[in-house]
């Protein structure tokens, strides 16, 4: 099949084997900036890359050859012999160390290679031992010397892969996966192993000659140097699974067959759980294979999550650490089989699974070394598609790319995905930024921020051809292709896939030798253009479409491709920025390069979403809300995006949905940008002509207080003509008269309609009132010129709607308060509105807060009022909207006053005002609703000298049940108010008080001053009392001793007589 040609209007694949539909778009970009061929003396059988560095394995060879890939022209590090002929090769990015599978004499051995980056000399020394046994030589002396590790196993190794999070080392064999934890071991530690170990009386040959010759010449400076070294720490057993491939990164294990994936998710707890296991419980079971004639093909299948583990896949765990307290458990994270599609003409080879990967993603706020990766995706391919999961945070397909030929190899990095066929190499563009984004940004699909949604479609940016390619690596931005020449003609090649798709059983290909008379091989490494560059050309090619038709949908596909791109960028250079932060090594122009090359990134990425916001403006209706959020990013200011926003000449008075969306949404919200005359005028001619019923929230923006009041007056009467009268934009015509000073035609305006229709159109439209409300900080609400015109003509309007927006939630109590001080009326219409409301509110906690404001002004009044203070004009004007007795006939929560209060309100207070605040306070005293208890520490600064003093103390010792000294302190200041105050106070529960406090009181007073009027009087109104409430008896009783009795006699006449009628 050969690979679709570009055009202008891209190219689609459809994928009809997955889920959903997916599409490949085709551009003609450049993603790739050069290539040279590595200098290598012998036929690469193997090709791997890692850690700066390109390994080369010869053909069927016993050596392994490191090549610079950082450099020009990839220049030879070093280079090694292996123990055996090496199958696979892998290098760990954690540890600096090198991994190969090895066979010699039939055998297959599992071998690590630390500190190979110090084998310069190809003969030099090499120290070899086994799993947990350190060596003493050379490598503690300074770590300058390679070392082999030999890691036995049970069981043939098929497969390794390294976790480039932790630097652990998966082993895949036949019927199982071996985990190996990296250990790094400090020379304390060294010490302390090999002593045990001659202590056990077995030291490894190596130590013991390796400890002679380094004894006594380890420096103090070598003291922190650490080795590597492996602990074999968990055993996943599989039955009716035979791994070809394994994956391993941050706890996830991903194992591929022929034509199946699975992905387990390995946790370990510190938890003891105790686990019963049967004997069998480690013996896999075989495959029991069909001996007939028939062929038994299980259906393609797809089980994401949870539903994973209803596969028929069964996985057990065994521990091999002793020491390891910890309890691993395994979930199932994806299955997914496929059925291989005999009915194309395709072979069992061409239909195999290959190229899993795992692939880690930080986000830029994570420090690479210290965190799990926020991101995990999964990676796989058939020949003819391939499949990119996300794994975090729900499983989910995120990509499925559809092959126009035969791929051989696929390998993912942040930006791109690199495929190979036999004769070209294709980029194809990832969904990895795009959920990296939404995890590392809460803000991210909101009006705040945006992103291409994950499952747009990808694309291919270029076919770059090549001869013959047989294996791809990539490391940063080098891909490393392994190219050899087909040996075998092109009918042998036809005959032998015939031979092989007419196969019934499922067999392993073999690998293919290269023939002695091969017609040649290169070895290419492929540099990638930079992401800047590439955006840069993805951006030009967009502009084929800008000039053809802005709405193509392969512009804003393109825009999106770009955008990812960028993102994926600006997430690696913070790795990269944070890294460097810790490495004091690190040159500080490199830094300053990197911190250059981030401001880059950012001005394109600014410059991606005025793109993509000038895209989505003149968008369709469903999509068109993603201006804001894209705008929003740009950082462009509202009269840039205005000026990019102007109708074509071919419809002057169409203004794109997306605009007008991002518009609206900028003058709702409260911002510090304010237009000029000359934008604000032309976004009343917008909205006259685009949407005239947004006029009255346009007007009332704070960002439109430059506006020619006359002319935009004009246009709300043609709105009033047109549309009709409304209250809101009676309100906004005098809102604009009054910046004309046209004082008359204002008052005529506010006129129309009654105060409680203003208030409905103030709740409708609150921007009219006030700016900043809808910010949330109180520092930067404040009131606008028609508050400051209401609070000296039509106070009681301005309460009345403040109140109405606090009870609509329009505004906040404490904003309400950032206002009325903000018109300095923090003495008065502030009051005012506490007052009207406490009267309006039904929510408890307000309404307590309020009662102890209004008491604390109240008794500020009381002290500090002065008629000497205040100019004459001042208490006219803060006279308050409501009075006392208003307050007490109209809310609940101001209580009639007590009728004693006002035998001691005859002295009259110093004003009106405090007068009025005395009645106030006394109201909420007598009222239910407030806590005598929050106010007592205020009213400690009342002295008690005057007599109005001295009632706010008695009704408060009143209140809180201290009737016993409240009698006897009203009989010092004054006596005649105590039959007031018993009257009132002494009823029901407390009626004894008449005989047992306030007729003794009297008589001890009586007998020091037996000519005191006032208090015969009161004696007799007690005794009255007494007489009514007591028996004979008891009023017999209470007479004292020393008293008169002519005096006594009468009341218990009336006593006696009444108990008779009784």
């Amino acid at each position: 099949m050969k690979p679709p040609r570009s055009t202008d209007k891209g190219v689609e694949f459809r994928d009809c084997g997955i889920n959903r539909p997916n599409m490949v778009h085709v551009y003609n970009c450049h993603p790739f900036a050069s290539q040279q061929i590595v200098q290598v003396e012998q036929e690469p059988g193997l090709v791997s890359c890692g850690g700066g560095a390109l390994f080369v394995v010869a053909t069927g060879g016993c050596k392994v050859e490191a090549y610079s890939l950082e450099q020009e022209g990839c220049p030879l590090i070093c280079r090694f012999a292996t123990m055996g002929t090496v199958r696979s090769i892998q290098h760990s990015k954690i540890g600096d160390y090198l991994v190969t599978t090895e066979e010699k004499n039939g055998a297959a051995y599992l071998r690590a290679y630390t500190n190979w980056r110090h084998q310069v000399q190809e003969n030099a020394r090499v120290g070899v031992r086994l799993l947990g046994h350190l060596l003493g030589g050379a490598s503690v002396r300074g770590g300058v010397q390679m070392e082999i590790i030999e890691i036995p196993l049970s069981e043939r190794p098929v497969a390794v892969a390294c976790c480039p999070v932790t630097g652990d080392l998966l082993v895949g064999c036949e019927r199982a996966l071996v985990l190996f934890a990296l250990r790094r071991q400090d020379q304390q530690n060294l010490k302390q192993i090999n002593q045990s170990q001659q202590d056990l009386g077995s030291p490894c040959p190596n130590t013991q000659q390796s400890s002679s010759q380094s004894q006594g010449q380890t420096s103090s400076s070598n003291q922190n140097v650490s080795f590597l070294d492996f602990e074999r720490s968990v055993i996943l057993h599989l039955s009716k699974f035979m791994p070809k491939r394994v994956a391993l990164c941050a706890g996830y294990v991903a194992v591929q067959a022929e034509l199946e994936v699975l992905v387990l998710k390995l946790d370990a707890s510190s938890e003891h759980e105790t686990m019963e296991e049967s004997p069998d419980t480690y013996k896999s079971a075989d495959y029991v294979e069909d001996q007939t004639d028939f062929l038994l093909i299980q259906r393609h299948q797809e089980l994401l999550g949870d539903r994973a583990k209803d596969c028929d896949v069964p996985v057990s765990i065994e521990k091999t650490l002793l020491e390891d307290q910890r309890q691993y458990t395994v979930s199932y994270v994806l299955f997914r089989r496929f059925t291989p599609e005999f009915f194309q003409g395709c072979s069992v080879e061409e239909t195999q699974l290959h190229s899993l990967q795992l692939y880690p993603l930080f986000t830029s706020t994570q420090s690479v070394s210290l965190e799990k990766p926020a991101c995990v995706f999964c990676f796989f391919s058939l020949p003819t598609a391939g499949y990119l999961y996300s794994l975090k945070g729900g499983v989910e397909l995120l990509s499925a790319y559809q092959y126009p030929e035969k791929v051989l190899e696929a390998v993912l990095t942040d930006h791109l995905l690199h495929v190979i066929t036999r004769s070209a190499l294709q980029c194809y563009t990832v969904r990895c930024a795009a959920v990296a984004a939404r995890i590392e940004d809460p803000y991210i699909d909101t009006t705040m921020k945006a992103c291409p949604p994950c499952s747009l479609e990808v694309c291919a940016l270029r076919m770059q051809l090549f001869i013959g390619l047989q294996s791809v690596c990539v490391y940063g931005r080098h891909v490393v292709l392994l190219s050899s020449a087909d040996t075998e003609t092109p009918e042998e090649t036809e005959r032998s896939t015939q031979r092989r798709g007419l196969s019934r059983k499922w067999t392993v290909s073999s690998v293919k030798e290269t023939s002695a008379a091969g017609h040649g091989w290169n070895l290419y490494v492929v540099d990638t253009v930079s992401p800047l560059t590439l955006y840069q050309e993805m951006v030009e090619y967009s502009q084929r479409y800008v000039e053809t038709d802005p709405q193509n949908r392969s512009l804003r596909h393109l825009l999106g491709e770009a955008h990812l791109l960028l993102r994926a960028s600006l997430l690696q250079t913070s790795g990269q920025l944070q890294n460097s932060e810790g490495d004091p090594t690190e040159p500080l122009q490199t830094k300053a390069d990197r911190q250059t090359d981030r401001q880059e990134l950012e001005e394109a990425f600014r410059q991606n979403c005025a793109q993509l916001g000038d895209s989505f403006s003149r968008g369709r209706q469903k999509e068109c809300h993603l201006a804001l959020p894209y705008y929003r990013m740009s950082g462009l200011s509202v009269t840039e995006v205005m000026s990019r926003n102007r109708p074509l000449p071919s419809s002057p008075h169409s203004y794109g949905p997306g605009f007008l969306f991002y518009l609206k949404h900028y003058l709702l919200e409260e911002t510090e940008q304010i237009l000029s005359q000359e934008s604000a005028d032309e976004v009343i001619d917008i909205f006259s002509q685009s949407e005239p019923s947004e006029l009255i929230s346009v007007c009332a923006s704070p960002c439109m207080i430059n506006v020619s009041p006359a002319r935009t007056l004009q246009v709300l009467q043609q709105l009033e003509e047109t549309a009709g009268v409304s209250v809101p934009l009676t309100i906004t015509m005098a809102a604009m008269t009054l910046h004309m000073d046209d004082l008359p035609q204002y008052t005529q305006l506010m006129e129309r309609h009654s105060e409680m229709l203003l208030v409905y159109g103030f709740i409708k439209e609150p921007r009219l009132l006030l700016h900043g409300g809808g910010g949330g900080q109180y520092t930067c609400i404040r009131p606008t010129s028609l508050s400051r015109q209401l609070t000296k003509t039509q106070p009681g309007l301005l309460v009345a709607a403040m109140v109405a927006l606090h009870e609509n939630n329009k505004v906040q109590l404490e904003q309400a308060d950032v206002i009325f001080k903000g018109l300095g009326c923090e003495n008065c219409l502030q009051v005012d509105f506490w007052e009207a409301m406490v009267m309006a509110s039904s929510q408890e906690a307000v309404i307590q807060e309020l009662l102890f404001r209004l008491a604390s002004v109240y008794i500020d009044r009381l002290m500090n009022s002065n008629s000497d203070t205040h100019p004459p004009h001042t208490p006219s004007k803060c006279r308050s909207l409501k009075s006392a007795d208003d307050l007490i006939n109209s809310c609940s929560h101001y209580g009639a006053l007590y009728p004693w209060l006002s035998v001691l309100s005859t002295a009259h207070t110093s004003s009106s005002q405090q007068q009025e605040a005395l009645h106030k306070l006394q109201a909420l005293l007598c009222g239910p609703s407030l806590s005598v208890g929050s106010v007592m520490p205020l009213l400690e600064r009342l002295s008690e000298e005057t007599l109005w003093g001295f009632s706010l103390h008695l009704l408060c010792a009143t209140r809180r049940g201290q009737y016993h000294s409240s009698i006897e302190k009203l009989l010092d200041r004054c006596p005649q108010a105590i039959i007031a105050y018993a009257n009132h106070q002494l009823q029901d529960k407390n009626m004894a008080l008449w005989w047992q406090k306030l007729l003794p009181e009297l008589c001890d007073r009586l007998r020091a001053a037996f000519d005191n009027a006032i208090l015969l009087a009161a004696l007799t109104e007690t005794l009255v009392v007494v007489s009514m409430e007591t028996s004979p008896a008891e009023f017999l009783e209470l007479i004292p001793d020393d008293g008169m009795a002519s005096y006594f006699l009468p009341h218990l006449l009336t006593c006696s007589n009444r108990h008779l009628q009784a």
